[in-house]
């Protein structure tokens, strides 16, 4: 049987994924790499400390394949966005220490760069936000306040043209490319003429030449080289960020289709076809992938702070649970929430509110509450954030999702699931495999070796454990949204002076 092997290269670690042609899984691996914290706000990674995890999983995972005499046809990658490596092409080594997604020490450039009127263009260009915690004032920092130096031998990529250069042979030879997805994060790429825009390259000071080669997301990008790759020799043939590998992982290929990961926080992706529509406030336009040489797919996508992060606050932060997996019994005693409502803002509110000066907010406590109460507000909290971004998503794209699938730790709560299916009006369907990320980076490598056809028969591969079924009236789900906002809007614009 043919295997596909997933590099899922994340932010704490990296894990090895193969399933074989009938979609199903064969073997795993997984490494942990550490986190760099130099100053406030900063968060940093060594990308040497990611090869290594990456060369340390997929050595372990093809030999479980070679004990199962099970082969390789293809690799495919899928990797934390918008974090920013450079490296020298002629050693191999990198140049600074790679700075993360989450790093903020750019926020006081991205103000400047709003003051001084430059927003709307990026917002058009780029569907993005005017944000640190995309690629573009990254890397611009490195060259001008970092101390790395711009010559002949410099190469930036997000960590999949890291990981693809180096497999593909580093200094003897290896490919500098990337997909349309990761490129769409960078802030430096045109989402719809898909190419490097060189007015975002000058406003950002960065030169072109540095930047990767952008290549379909489905296709060989190269072969590995085996000293360089666990001793494989085989094609990386599909690329995709994280949050677009879970939506094709999902086999969310027509428009409308939309899936939820629910994870630490949570990431909403709506397929919505060919065309790419104005940016909507609140939301980000991106690329999804492209296959082959047909035109891009693009996505809507909201951003949501925090999901599972609230159940780790429930449980560090105040003690009501003991470890993260009480919180459905718990929440399963009470049959609602008795009126209680939480608002995780913790860090500021994300899609559709964007607002950094909320706060997390408990209201319509009584004292018949009770700690049972309390984690179903926590849990419901996870379904109305979601509501809420679908709700703009389907406003802005006109297209309602037929289905929403879903995946990620708290998706294991039927309770959840259910509760989520009757705000929404829509079946939830939960994902037999749960690592979708993987998954998706393996129909793309897949699909570009011709282990599978089409789309379709991706689709056609994807599978649900559980389904449900709205329940809710109407009327009721109304009632509960209305009471819903109302918390909502407590907790907006708190910090601010």
């Amino acid at each position: 049987m043919s295997c596909i092997v997933a590099i899922d290269a994340g932010t704490t670690g990296v894990r090895a994924f193969a399933v074989g042609d009938d979609s199903r899984p064969r073997a795993r691996s997984y490494r942990e790499f550490p986190q760099h914290f130099p100053r406030p706000g900063w968060v940093e990674h060594d990308a040497d400390d990611i090869w290594r995890a990456t060369v340390e999983t997929l050595a372990e995972v093809a030999g479980q394949l070679d004990d199962m005499g099970e082969t390789i046809a293809a690799i495919g990658i899928t990797n934390q966005r918008e974090t920013v490596v450079v490296w020298d092409r002629r050693t191999g080594a990198p140049r600074a220490r790679a700075i993360v997604w989450q790093d903020r020490r750019t926020a006081e450039r991205c103000d400047e760069l709003r003051a001084a009127g430059h927003e709307p263009m990026i917002r058009r260009a780029t569907g993005l936000v005017l944000d640190p915690y995309f690629s573009g004032s990254k890397l611009s920092w490195l060259l001008h306040t970092g101390g790395v130096t711009v010559d002949d031998d410099l190469r930036f990529g997000t960590v999949d043209s890291w990981l693809l250069w180096k497999l593909t042979g580093g200094p003897d030879g290896g490919v500098h490319a990337t997909d349309p997805s990761n490129a769409s994060r960078t802030m430096l790429y045109d989402i719809g003429s898909a190419d490097w825009s060189d007015e975002l390259c000058s406003l950002f000071e960065i030169p072109r030449a540095i930047l990767p080669e952008v290549r379909p997301s489905s296709g060989r990008f190269g072969v590995t080289v085996a000293e360089h790759a666990a001793g494989l020799r085989v094609p990386v043939s599909g690329i995709a960020g994280d949050q677009q590998s879970a939506l094709f992982g999902h086999a969310c290929v027509a428009p409308g289709m939309t899936k939820n990961t629910y994870g630490t926080g949570s990431f909403v992706l709506t397929n919505i076809g060919e065309t790419l529509p104005e940016p909507v406030d609140g939301l980000l336009t991106t690329i999804a992938w492209s296959l082959g040489a047909g035109p891009v797919t693009y996505a809507m996508e909201g951003a949501i702070f925090v999901t599972g992060a609230a159940v780790q606050w429930l449980r560090d932060g105040l003690g009501v649970i003991g470890e993260a997996a009480e919180i459905g019994p718990l929440a399963a005693t009470v049959p609602d929430a008795g009126g209680v409502f939480v608002v995780p803002a913790f860090t500021g509110l994300g899609s559709p509110w964007w607002d950094p000066y909320a706060r997390g907010t408990i209201v319509g406590i009584t004292r018949g509450t009770t700690r049972g109460h309390l984690a179903r507000a926590v849990v419901e909290a996870m379904a109305f954030q979601t509501a809420d971004v679908i709700d703009a998503i389907t406003r802005a794209s006109g297209t309602a999702p037929p289905e929403l699938r879903v995946d990620g730790g708290a998706a294991v709560m039927d309770l959840l699931c259910q509760f989520q299916a009757d705000l929404l009006g829509v079946t939830v369907r939960r994902a037999a495999i749960q690592e979708t990320t993987a998954l998706g980076a393996a129909f793309l490598a897949g699909l570009g070796e011709h282990v599978w056809d089409s789309p379709a028969e991706v689709n056609a591969r994807w599978s649900a454990d559980a389904s449900f079924t709205p329940t809710m009236t109407e009327a009721e789900r109304t009632t509960r949204e209305s009471a819903w906002h109302r918390a909502v809007e407590r907790s907006r614009d708190w910090s601010h002076d």
